[in-house]
């Protein structure tokens, strides 16, 4: 059974940053790609930052320079890094893999992060 487990998430001042992690089981970690979604309210849910089994990562435009995904296969986690947040950054933060042989997405429960002064 897999499961995604997010932590770290709450409420920070603008210009703060926060590390949100997310860990997993049920599956071989190291062979899948991750990914870092979002939903804030009213939008649709959008793909923030991927981290590869190889390393290789990508970004949403409006996050490159603030965010960094990484990943400890070790731990059988995946972390994204938020610094110099803004209040855009507000929503529910969501860790995401799809499994390509059942053709299968697992999601995480989600963590809020709000940023407010």
């Amino acid at each position: 059974q897999v499961q995604l487990v997010e932590s770290g998430g709450g409420l920070v001042q603008p210009g703060g940053s926060l590390r949100l992690s997310c860990a997993a089981s049920g599956i071989v970690f190291s062979i899948y790609a991750m990914d870092w979604y979002r939903q804030a309210p009213g939008k649709q849910r959008e793909l923030v930052a991927r981290i590869e089994s190889g390393g290789y990562t990508a970004y949403l435009d409006s996050v490159k320079g603030r965010f960094t995904i990484s990943r400890d296969n070790a731990q059988n986690t995946v972390y994204l890094q938020m610094n110099s947040l803004k209040p855009e950054d507000t929503a529910v933060y969501y860790c995401h893999t799809i499994i390509a042989a059942t053709r299968t997405n697992y999601w995480g429960q989600g963590t809020q992060v709000t940023v407010s002064s």
